[in-house]
């Protein structure tokens, strides 16, 4: 009797903890549906062909209005040249703390700077960004933005990269190593291809916390209402241009700003979905 009355307590706990969670994650759904009816509702209507087509120009008010063309091409721009300098970086960092890592001294500082430097305001980048590459440079350029926006993804890929590595069976080495393969020749073969997919959505998310960056931007690109493919010039970005609209007396700046806001959440949809497909590939030609 004492032990029916035990099972039945445990499984009435089992049954309440699984509504209250089920409870929990039909409101986060419910809040991030409110949130994209919210960005719906209020940018879809200003985006247009013009938007995606046409810099900013001044309308008979004088006021700066028209499209995001130059913020769109700039955003993509920076990413692509952030991605270049940190994915690299912060794949063999986080290759090195976890394949390496155990073995030299220097496992435990790297993953301590790592850590400390993923929690650090993106404002502080921002600073830091203006007195390295600005101030050197003597001029904002969109390299001083790539470089900035790169100094945030590369812990972040760093760390995503190590867990998820970690997550290769340790068989996968050891029969790899019996054959006759060498540690690097293991790694690049064996260890990598396995956890390609998981890697990739630790990139994703790296990518993903940058696109949304203003600060360091800011500081680093500062940006213009031209279009600028020269990433030695004050360069554009979306994000900038959003935060100045948005703090725009002029209703016209205000409805682009949703509008803009709208745009960068549907190339983080863009973004996502293909880094999916090619991870989704990767594994499937690795199996």
């Amino acid at each position: 009797m004492l032990r029916f009355a035990a099972n039945a307590r445990r499984r009435h706990f089992s049954q309440l903890m699984y509504v209250l969670c089920a409870l929990f994650t039909g409101l986060i759904i419910a809040v991030l549906g409110l949130v994209t009816l919210l960005m719906l509702q209020k940018g879809l209507a200003y985006v247009s062909l013009d938007f995606f087509t046409k810099s900013p120009e001044l309308n008979d008010r004088g006021v700066l209005a028209g499209g995001m063309l130059n913020g769109i091409v700039g955003t993509l721009i920076l990413i692509s040249l952030a991605s270049i300098i940190g994915v690299p970086l912060g794949m063999l960092a986080g290759v090195f703390l976890s394949e390496y890592g155990q073995e030299s001294w220097m496992g435990t500082p790297v993953r301590f700077v790592a850590d400390v430097l993923t929690g650090v305001p993106s404002i502080v980048v921002g600073i830091l960004g203006y007195e390295l590459v600005v101030v050197p440079m003597g001029t904002h350029s969109g390299w001083a933005g790539a470089f900035a926006l790169a100094f945030i993804m590369i812990p972040i890929v760093a760390r995503t990269s190590e867990e998820m590595l970690k997550l290769v069976p340790q068989s996968y080495r050891e029969g790899s190593l019996a054959l006759g393969a060498t540690k690097a020749q293991t790694i690049l073969r064996v260890v990598l291809p396995s956890a390609a997919g998981s890697v990739v959505t630790g990139v994703m998310l790296a990518i993903a916390r940058v696109s949304g960056e203003t600060a360091p931007l800011l500081f680093t690109a500062l940006g213009v209402r031209f279009l600028v493919s020269d990433p030695s010039q004050p360069f554009p970005s979306l994000t900038v241009m959003i935060y100045n609209y948005a703090r725009s007396p002029s209703p016209e700046q205000q409805n682009l700003a949703w509008a803009g806001i709208l745009v960068l959440l549907l190339i983080l949809f863009a973004i996502n979905l293909l880094t999916r497909l090619v991870a989704s590939r990767s594994v499937r030609r690795v199996a």
